[in-house]
This record gives structure tokens, C-alpha cells and sequence, in this order.
């Protein structure tokens, strides 16, 4: 039997999961022993406490196993799940999560861990170094040379998500509510936000609900007004990328006192959208610790998840 890749599937093929559960769009990639990928796919978003814990649940299940339809693959040749998930840095919740996937997806391993731990396996592997995300949300991880890891921020909209895609999105109204009052610099934010938010006004902006993805989903018209060379969206993006920055120096300090040189890598779909947030994150990285190399992530966290996922069963 072959999958929608034209792959080879043995009838005994063990099968490892990786799932990486983000604020906007959960993937999930399904391989063999060997490492090779034969299905992908996609649902909404899946952090728990954006979404709630049923519809996280909800949204990493129908990855899933839409992964295991595409690859004709049943589920009781799973070895192991392993799925990051963006809000699940309380035990608890992770806890919550692995027993209903558990039940919803059964393997003979299941563990749920956070986005970072995977996006971190993805840049560095088993080595030393840092990743920053920047997505919907926004977190760093990273660990040291003697394999001990520490988060910095990440503590969800309500309180944190410095420099993500939310931040942003949010700053930009206020920056074009400000315009409108005449507290603030003058800006077309207020135009290109309207026509994004099918709004009349920008005001009607405030008389609405919405949810940290609609208000990243933002990012995109914000980038294109600073890329026309409005002094306020380009301010913005560059206080992004210190915010993201101030991350990642704490981990620096935390996991390298000496400043040796971590490699610091940028994941997430706001730092590949935005050259003048990236630029802003070297400068201020480089601040504090000059022989970093700073790279955006060359691979897929979910293949981290894969990796995890292989590991777990002792495959390597």
C-alpha cells in the first residue's frame, strides 16, 4: 500500500507523529523509522489559552489524524506522539492535553510539551543555543552546554507576548487611535487597518471583540504600511524586534554568563515576514553578546517534534 506521496507503506511500519500546535494553524507530520516524512497536515489554532482546552484538543486531533488518512496508515502502528504546543507551559495543562490526545489518538507514547521545546530541537538539535519565536504569541527557549533549559516570557497576551504578531497588531491600533484623537503621530495605519478590518472607521475598532488571532492576522498590513516608509509602523516593527531582543538576552545571561557566543534562532512567521524587525533584533542582540550568530530557523518545528517523537522510542 502506498500513501498520497506515492511512499511504500509496510504493512509493519512503525510510525512516529510530530504535532506543532500554534495561536493560528496546528501541523501535523507523520514518519517512519527511518525518518521519513509520508503525510502532512493542517488545522486551526490550538493554544489552549486562546482557544480553550476542548478546541485545542479539537484542532491537534483532526491534524492528526488527517496526517494518518493521507498516509493510509492505521493508529494502531503510532509509537509515539509528540505534539508542542504553544500555552501548554503549565504541567497541568500539558497533562490534560496528553491524556485527551491519548484517548483521541492512541500510540504507545504520547507526551506534549510547549512550541519552544520543539522549535528548539529544530534549530540546535541536542547542542547548546537559543530560539526566539515570534508567531501569534511570542516565547524563547533555550539550553545551556550542560543540556539545562530555561524560557523567558511567553506568558500569554493578557500580560506578555512582547514582540509577536498580537503585540503588534495591537500596538498598530493604538498607534492609529492615537492618530485619530490627535495624541499621536500622524500615520496611514488608520487607512490600511480599516481596509484589513473591513471597518469605516478605525474607532469602530474599539467597539469590537477580538480574538489574538484576528489582531496578528494584522501583521502583514502593518508591514506593508512600514515598507511605504510610514515612520510609525516602522517604529514599531523595530521595537518588535527589541522587545524579541530583550528575550533573548536574558536567556544569553541566564544559560551563558561568560557570553561565549549561544546562536541565537529566530522562528515564527513575524520574523521571516519583517527584514526591519530582524535588523532590529541583531542590533540589539549583538549589544550584549557580539560573537552570536543569529539565524532565522532553517527547518520546520514540527520536524523537531519528529525528532522528539523518535528519540522517545529510541530511534535516532
Amino acid at each position: 500500500m502506498s500513501n498520497h506521496l506515492g511512499l511504500s507503506l509496510p504493512a509493519q511500519s512503525r510510525l512516529f507523529l510530530g504535532i506543532d500546535g500554534g495561536g493560528t494553524r496546528t501541523e501535523a507530520a507523520l514518519a517512519d523509522e527511518g525518518g521519513r516524512i509520508l503525510a502532512r497536515s493542517a488545522s486551526g489554532p490550538s493554544n489552549p489559552l486562546k482557544t480553550g482546552l476542548a478546541n485545542s484538543v479539537r484542532e491537534l486531533t483532526a491534524a492528526a489524524r488527517g496526517a494518518l488518512r493521507k498516509a493510509n496508515a492505521s493508529v494502531g502502528s503510532l509509537e509515539a506522539v509528540y505534539a508542542g504546543v504553544a500555552g501548554a507551559g503549565d504541567a497541568a495543562i500539558r497533562r490534560r492535553l496528553a491524556v485527551a490526545v491519548r484517548k483521541a489518538v492512541p500510540a504507545r507514547r504520547v507526551e506534549v510539551t510547549t512550541d519552544a521545546e520543539i522549535a528548539l530541537q529544530s534549530a540546535v538539535r541536542d547542542e547548546e543555543g537559543v530560539v526566539v519565536i515570534s508567531g501569534t504569541g511570542s516565547i524563547a527557549y533555550g539550553r545551556d552546554r550542560a543540556g539545562h533549559t530555561a524560557r523567558c516570557g511567553g506568558w500569554g497576551s493578557l500580560f506578555d507576548d512582547a514582540g509577536s504578531g498580537y503585540d503588534l497588531g495591537r500596538r498598530a491600533i493604538s498607534a492609529a487611535l492615537r492618530d485619530y484623537d490627535g495624541r499621536g503621530p500622524r500615520t496611514s495605519l488608520k487607512r490600511t487597518l480599516c481596509f484589513a478590518l473591513h471597518l469605516k472607521s478605525v474607532t469602530e475598532a474599539a467597539a469590537r471583540e477580538w480574538t489574538p488571532h484576528e489582531i496578528a492576522a494584522l501583521v502583514p498590513a502593518v508591514l506593508r504600511t512600514a515598507d511605504r516608509g510610514d515612520d510609525v509602523a516602522r517604529r514599531l516593527c523595530q521595537e518588535a524586534g527589541r522587545e524579541l531582543a530583550e528575550m533573548a538576552v536574558a536567556l544569553l545571561k541566564r544559560l551563558d554568563p561568560a557570553l561565549r557566543g549561544l546562536p541565537v534562532v529566530c522562528a515564527g512567521s513575524v520574523f521571516r515576514a519583517s527584514p526591519t524587525l530582524r535588523r532590529s533584533f541583531a542590533r540589539e542582540v549583538h549589544k550584549a553578546s557580539p560573537r552570536s550568530e543569529i539565524r532565522l530557523l532553517a527547518r520546520e518545528p514540527v520536524e523537531g517534534a519528529l525528532e522528539l517523537a523518535r528519540k522517545e522510542r529510541g530511534f535516532r
